[in-house]
């Protein structure tokens, strides 16, 4: 009975420990990757970052393929 009792202790010393180690999650900072704006295609209608799109005078577009379909 008492190395049952003395392996119970063991084992709550070490889930102690354990828990005291691991950072929580209220304490860490995060850094979130700043939001882009979205654009849809003008022919056809995907959305994708505007740092991606084909931009014309005419709007958007999510390939050279489509702006050259479309404008003509």
């Amino acid at each position: 009975m008492k190395y049952l009792v003395l392996l119970g202790v063991i084992f709550a010393v070490i889930w102690w420990l354990k828990l005291s180690r691991e950072p929580s999650s209220t304490n860490t900072t995060s850094n979130p990757k700043p939001t882009q704006a979205m654009v849809a295609c003008l022919h056809c209608g995907v959305h994708l970052p505007q740092n991606d799109a084909v931009h014309t005078a005419h709007g958007f577009y999510c390939s050279d393929q489509h702006r050259a379909l479309k404008e003509g």
